[in-house]
């Protein structure tokens, strides 16, 4: 078991330094360039991984010295529920509008169509309906 911890752990370093290095943008590489770095890494898989950690990258605060999550803890947005967001319910308005427009409309055609099948069916021609 001991054995197999010994390759697993390297690897698994190695593998974890090789993606961050490859994620990592080219300005924030340090000493080195990039391409060198996953050489590094790759070649010598046991202090490579290390090193790059170590004095690899560029390891710094984001601008303005604070942390993304202080930035969030000071920065938070109250939610909203939907029925209490006036955009919300304009849009839902709007779409029951053009709802009832649609509906409207389809009511009107299904009433001419069932008018000219009665005709139809009576024998008598359809009526010319004004605008058509």
């Amino acid at each position: 078991m001991l054995r197999i911890l010994m390759i697993l752990i390297p690897l698994a370093l190695t593998i974890f330094a090789f993606i961050d290095c490859l994620n990592t943008p080219e300005d924030e590489a340090k000493h080195l360039p990039k391409i060198a770095w996953v050489f590094i890494i790759l070649l010598f898989w046991v202090v490579g991984p290390i090193v790059w950690l170590a004095a690899g990258k560029q390891r710094t605060p984001p601008q303005g010295g604070r942390t993304p999550s202080e930035w969030h803890r000071n920065h938070r947005t109250t939610w909203v529920a939907p029925d209490d967001n006036p955009e919300f319910l304009k849009s839902i308005k709007d779409e029951n509008k053009k709802d009832e427009s649609v509906l409207k409309d389809w009511e009107a055609d299904l009433r001419r169509r069932e008018e000219e099948l009665k005709n139809r069916e009576g024998g008598d021609e359809p009526k010319d309906e004004p605008g058509k």
